[in-house]
């Protein structure tokens, strides 16, 4: 994509590309030139435009700054409060839908912005109707969700993992994917200053270990589960091991797959 520039038909104002990028680049912004196209395109008016480069310099994720994050081609509303999906988690989203292809109910849990169950949905909506619900622990989260799941007449319900969701669901559920916090205690503070300071440590803090969230979902996934269906959980490298022990723990057969290219792991479990 060119430049946009002062006489760029792609920019719905005459707003200086040079000096946008600029003060992004002042910032540290390594993307400078992209991010400023996506400010240059979203401001309507010069002081939106003003507004919009002073967040980001500032240090406001830039999907926070635009209202929107990108998630496998979908525009997901995010917001202050709310963590901001990880392109990373695309690769969840892939194996879910190899592993289990024709799943009619699937469940995002610890669901964010909801941005898993909608791509979710809108892959599979393809193939049949789909039954979408979501649960968060955090009702910022749980608005966000609504707004992100509506098109897929998806339902998201608040509270504790399991305990959000409505009974109806044990043992029918064909997808459960569950991006838990799995940031150890002690590495919180060391997390880029986008996370640490702007997502809601409910969605990063994963215990001593970090795996304390995966444990209590892969432990009680087993009831909720139709045949066959299966439970998909990112974590990192050097906790792979421990949460396949969880998996395995549980009943379920589990496996680790990796994404070298996007530097995600994910284990599956089936029951």
């Amino acid at each position: 994509m060119p430049p946009l520039s002062p006489s760029s038909p792609a920019s719905p104002l005459p707003l200086p590309y040079d000096a946008v990028v600029g003060a992004l680049r002042a910032a540290g912004c390594v993307f400078a030139e992209d991010e400023a196209r996506l400010i240059l395109a979203a401001a309507r008016t010069p002081d939106e435009l003003a507004a919009m480069v002073d967040r980001r310099v500032t240090g406001l994720p830039l999907e926070l700054v635009l209202g929107w994050a990108e998630f496998r081609r979908l525009r997901i509303a995010v917001e202050p409060g709310v963590f901001v999906p990880r392109r990373r988690t695309e690769f969840l989203v892939e194996q879910a839908l190899t592993t289990a292809p024709d799943a009619s109910v699937v469940v995002d849990l610890c669901c964010g912005s909801g941005a898993v169950g909608a791509a979710l949905a809108d892959a599979l909506g393809t193939r049949g109707r789909i039954e979408l619900h979501a649960a968060d622990i955090d009702p910022a989260a749980v608005r966000c969700a609504r707004r992100n799941v509506a098109a897929y007449g998806g339902q998201v319900h608040t509270g504790d993992l399991f305990e959000a969701l409505p009974d109806s669901l044990a043992g029918r559920v064909g997808i459960l994917a569950a991006n838990v916090p799995y940031v150890p205690t002690d590495e919180v503070g060391l997390l880029p200053a986008e996370a640490r300071d702007h997502e809601p440590r409910v969605a990063l803090d994963g215990g001593p270990d970090g795996l304390d969230v995966l444990r209590r979902v892969a432990a009680e996934a087993p009831r909720w589960l139709a045949p066959g269906g299966c439970l998909l959980i990112e974590t990192s490298e050097r906790q792979a091991p421990t949460a396949l022990d969880a998996f395995i723990g549980s009943g379920l057969s589990a496996r680790l797959v990796v994404s070298e290219e996007l530097y995600a792991n994910v284990v599956i479990g089936r029951n």
